[in-house]
């Protein structure tokens, strides 16, 4: 039974994209019969030990007085010294640079291979959350991402976008695997679309509130769809003070407070029953570096899908990766407020549209992206890795 060691810098489980993608990996490892130790961090409230989905925990512990990349950097030293200390592992997969980088570089010291999973990189997403980072300290993060890259013996990433750009970086295509994130027939299954009558329609947006989702957007464009159609907006996500303060202060500028609800993000387990209320659902993803560029797999676009609600979401290639445009979705130009509120009305104005698109994307979400399929392409990347 292969011995993996899993690290990944995010609290699992917890309601963000991140922790489902890393308890649906580690399900799919243990069930193909490899032994798997996840190393995350701790929030203060989650044991240090335990066993989840049949892999073993350790969760180490940090301080949240000091800030994110004091917090990162003490994350990688930690697991620096697991390694250390326990020299049996044939695989070592990590999500990011603060503790990957060393592990790389350790890897023919310790006798294991290298598996870097890469959803985002924080020389492109850390000015979204922090946006007076240092221009220069941005510039070595790159330049420890580079050489990590390089130094891995695999590679897997959610996208062909996000694969492209890691070959511009140098990179050889040959050693970057496309896994797309995926969906649970289980948890996320088709329910009749709200009847309309008598009712306000609700847009329901799930995800965190960065810079880079384009709720700004939605926002925007909210006061031309309430001048055709009352609506309610609800937004269900995690975020920081300073984005939160922003957003309320957009909604109290336009006047659109009656029209909008901002609550924070709940277990992901609730998310179905939230999507269920709804009447559409909205990716209103910004046109920026991180979203153009870099590239990713909005989880939430999938369990919309599978969810059977019909989808607004910006027309850029990371959307058209998982939705054809007027078949599964209807896709608006990024970042054109006006666009996005003529193609809600249109969805809000003809039923059997919004019916006809609920069903394609249910249907394509639950046949061609579940989390099985993608299980599956990560336990070959595993075998081709260890069979080398």
């Amino acid at each position: 039974m292969p011995k993996i060691l899993y690290t990944a810098f995010d609290i699992v489980p917890s309601p963000k994209g991140a922790s489902t993608h890393i308890l649906h990996n580690i399900r799919g490892l243990v069930n193909s019969q490899f032994d798997v130790h996840l190393i995350t961090p701790n929030d203060g409230l989650l044991p240090t030990e335990a066993t989840m989905d049949g892999a073993r925990v350790t969760r180490i512990s940090q301080d949240l007085t000091q800030n994110f990349l004091a917090r990162a950097v003490h994350f990688g030293r930690a697991v620096s010294s697991h390694l250390a200390i326990h020299q049996n592992y044939e695989a070592v997969h990590y999500r990011n640079i603060w503790d990957g980088f060393q592990i790389a570089q350790n890897k023919k010291k310790y006798g294991y291979k290298t598996l870097f999973e890469v959803n985002g990189l924080p020389s492109i997403e850390l000015k979204y959350h922090y946006p007076g980072i240092d221009s220069d300290l941005l510039s070595k993060i790159k330049e420890q991402e580079i050489a990590t890259l390089h130094l891995s013996d695999a590679i897997i990433c959610p996208s062909r976008v996000t694969r492209d750009y890691i070959a511009s970086l140098g990179l050889n295509r040959k050693l970057v695997t496309v896994i797309p994130n995926g969906v649970s027939p289980s948890d996320f299954s088709p329910s009749p679309l709200p009847l309309r009558g008598g009712r306000i329609p609700v847009l329901l947006y799930i995800g965190t509130l960065a810079d880079w989702q384009g709720l700004d957007i939605v926002i925007k464009a909210l006061p031309k769809i309430l001048e055709q159609q009352a609506v309610r907006l609800h937004i269900v996500g995690r975020g920081r003070s300073r984005q939160r303060k922003i957003l309320s202060k957009q909604i109290r500028k336009l006047g659109v407070e009656g029209s909008v609800i901002i609550q924070p993000a709940i277990p992901h387990h609730e998310i179905p029953a939230l999507i269920a209320e709804s009447d559409i659902c909205i990716a209103p993803l910004g046109l920026n570096d991180r979203n153009v560029t870099q590239g990713a797999c909005p989880i939430k676009l999938l369990e919309y899908m599978a969810a059977g609600r019909p989808m607004l979401a910006s027309n850029m290639p990371i959307v058209r990766e998982l939705v054809r445009e007027d078949v599964d979705a209807l896709l608006f130009s990024p970042n054109d407020p006006e666009d996005l509120a003529r193609r809600t009305l249109a969805l809000l104005n003809d039923f059997e549209l919004s019916k006809r698109l609920a069903e394609s994307a249910s249907e394509r979400a639950l046949t061609k992206f579940t989390w099985h399929e993608s299980q599956k392409k990560l336990v070959k990347v595993y075998e081709k890795l260890l069979g080398d």
